[in-house]
């Protein structure tokens, strides 16, 4: 019996209920052991990115993830070099678990731009992609989308059956910054963080996650 483990990469700057609620739809449809949370150190596609540190972000996804038992933090890209491919995350992780399938776990708007991803058919040789709709995206497209890549790089891409909440860190950065609430679009912990260390409350760039 083969290993099921799901990977939610991303940012995280910071975490938001989204994320939480991809990872645990994930966990629930297709029966995975758990699911790492992969804060990347400095994505190629966001250099130049300012927001919370490496290690707010870090203690923000910590803060919260601990109340769930199949939710692990995972800090396979945050290391010296600033980031990491994700094709080298997967190379390193299936040589250190040869017994392990792992579940990449993606938003509609990621698989739309997959395609600009470094190494695109290394990463489709070495996990099972799940994709979730988001940004309003119907349902027939993000279908389409999948039936097309599926067939392009022989991969196994699956849907994933979750509310479409449109919601992102660049939202919650600009309540933060105006002084509205985020009340329940971030879990208590990180929300009292990002207040007690006055995170976001300058001016930034960074795009959406």
């Amino acid at each position: 019996m083969r290993r099921r483990v799901g990977i939610m990469g991303g940012t995280f700057d910071p975490v938001h209920i989204g994320h939480l609620i991809l990872g645990e739809s994930a966990y629930e449809q297709f029966g995975l052991e758990k699911v790492l949370f992969m804060p990347s150190g400095n994505p190629p596609h966001k250099k130049g990115r300012r927001g919370a540190s490496n290690e707010q972000r870090v203690e923000m996804l910590r803060l919260a993830i601990s109340g769930n038992e199949h939710f692990r933090l995972s800090l396979e890209e945050m290391h010296e070099q600033g980031y990491i491919y994700t094709k080298e995350t997967l190379r390193r992780l299936r040589a250190a678990n040869p017994d392990t399938d792992y579940y990449f776990i993606l938003g509609a708007d990621s698989l739309v731009t997959f395609e600009t991803w470094n190494g695109p058919q290394e990463i489709c040789d070495q996990c099972i992609l799940v994709a979730a709709v988001r940004d309003q995206m119907p349902v027939a497209q993000l279908d389409e989308l999948i039936a097309r890549l599926s067939q392009k790089y022989h991969a196994d891409i699956r849907k994933l059956e979750t509310p479409n909440l449109d919601i992102s860190s660049h939202t919650i950065r600009s309540w933060v910054k105006e002084g509205r609430s985020i009340r329940y679009y971030v879990p208590d912990g990180t929300a009292e963080m990002i207040r007690r260390e006055k995170i976001y409350c300058e001016d930034e760039e960074g795009g959406e996650s």
